[in-house]
């Protein structure tokens, strides 16, 4: 299925898109360097840079623990990716010699996984974020501190056809479309367009 922007974009934000179907094979330190190097130059409040990134690849020790994490319906496919990443974000930061609340930590990480996964692709991998797996049991497993949120999990690698992905999950293994702006871009307040249509008929 072909996407098509309505207003003029760069490829990258149309090519980008979730697969579950993924190879195996191994992903190259240069490649993981690249992408977390986007994500280093993600945005932040204060440049407080909040987001941590834990990863365990199919030949890493850590790599059963973090494929236990998952529910059972995504490990079923996430299990095959060539990397597992879980993504925290610490809720306070350090601000004229005092440590305050970060209100926008989660926000901010939001931001330097969408550099990741956009670098990612113009490497030729796609990424695949994962809601679904135990937060709890991650924290205890890999030590994450009381004061990070966890975030997310992200599945890595490159993408590969549908022989390669169970029956289940061939239906939704397509791009899939978006909202038009106006249905989340407002004017001032909530839901008053911004861009009305006599304006765009101008």
């Amino acid at each position: 299925m072909g996407r098509t922007a309505d207003h003029p974009i760069e490829p990258v934000f149309l090519d980008r898109w979730s697969p579950r179907s993924f190879s195996g094979e191994p992903v190259p330190d240069a490649v993981l360097a690249s992408a977390f190097e986007a994500a280093r130059w993600a945005p932040s409040a204060f440049n407080a840079q909040p987001w941590r990134f834990l990863v365990a690849r199919p030949d890493t020790p850590d790599w059963v623990d973090f494929v236990s994490l998952l529910a059972p319906f995504n490990e079923r496919w996430a299990a095959q990716a060539s990397a597992l990443i879980v993504i925290v974000s610490a809720n306070s930061t350090e601000r004229r010699g005092a440590v305050i609340p970060n209100a926008t930590h989660s926000f901010d990480a939001g931001a330097a996984w969408a550099n990741f996964a956009h670098q990612a692709l113009l490497l030729g991998w796609h990424t695949h974020g994962i809601g679904g797996f135990d937060r709890e049991t991650a924290r205890s497993l890999l030590g994450i501190p009381d004061d990070f949120t966890v975030e997310s999990m992200v599945a890595l690698g490159r993408r590969a056809g549908l022989d390669a992905l169970h029956a289940d999950f061939h239906p939704q293994e397509q791009p899939n479309g978006r909202n038009p702006i106006d249905h989340f871009v407002f004017g001032g307040r909530f839901e008053t367009p911004l861009f009305s249509k006599e304006r765009n008929a101008a």
